[in-house]
């Protein structure tokens, strides 16, 4: 080959390299969203998931979700709930609703109850055990919570979670202090 047609080859395939490299897609994690930031996308609160999400995983089209932890997370919210997160979780998500949720529980009269489904209406988000279900007002789900010891951790203080009467498709209303 002659040096000017090796000079000409070496050109192009410079060319080439530098098109391949500027058009690749770039896979850096400011490039995809956050857990929390899907959760607002879907018209819910960050504060469903604590603090310390380090992965997830979205289907779009079946709206299969899940989320990733580095272990079990647990912690009381002022004294009220106690709740408990898998090292990971899953379920459905779509506008205003988890659903078909996996890997989440509240402590209620000394035992451990599954949350099987999240859903907002309006200002207030209905958390469902399956057989009852208590609302809360969004607010308290502004910030995330933190394992171990959810949302007064230091010096911070926070209200008692405001919470409406828990209710059951089978008697009705029933009262509850928290």
């Amino acid at each position: 080959m002659s040096s000017t047609k090796t000079q000409t080859l070496i050109s192009l395939l410079g060319i080439l390299c530098l098109i391949l490299i500027n058009s690749t897609p770039t896979n850096s994690s400011t490039d995809s969203p956050t857990a929390y930031e899907i959760l607002q996308d879907y018209n819910l609160p960050i504060g469903l998931l604590p603090k310390g999400v380090t992965g997830y995983d979205l289907d779009s089209a079946t709206g299969k979700f899940a989320a990733y932890f580095n272990g079990s997370c647990s912690f009381s919210l002022e004294g009220s709930y106690q709740l408990k997160y898998k090292s990971s979780i899953k379920g459905n998500i779509s506008k205003g609703k988890l659903s078909r949720l996996e890997g989440v529980s509240v402590k209620l009269f000394f035992m451990w109850i599954d949350i099987v489904e999240v859903l907002r209406s309006g200002d207030d988000l209905d958390f469902s055990v399956g057989i009852a279900s208590a609302g809360f007002s969004i607010d308290n789900f502004e910030e995330c919570p933190q394992c171990g010891c959810g949302l007064n951790c230091g010096n911070r203080q926070v209200n008692k979670l405001r919470s409406n009467a828990f209710v059951s498709p089978h008697s009705g209303r029933f009262n509850s202090d928290h």
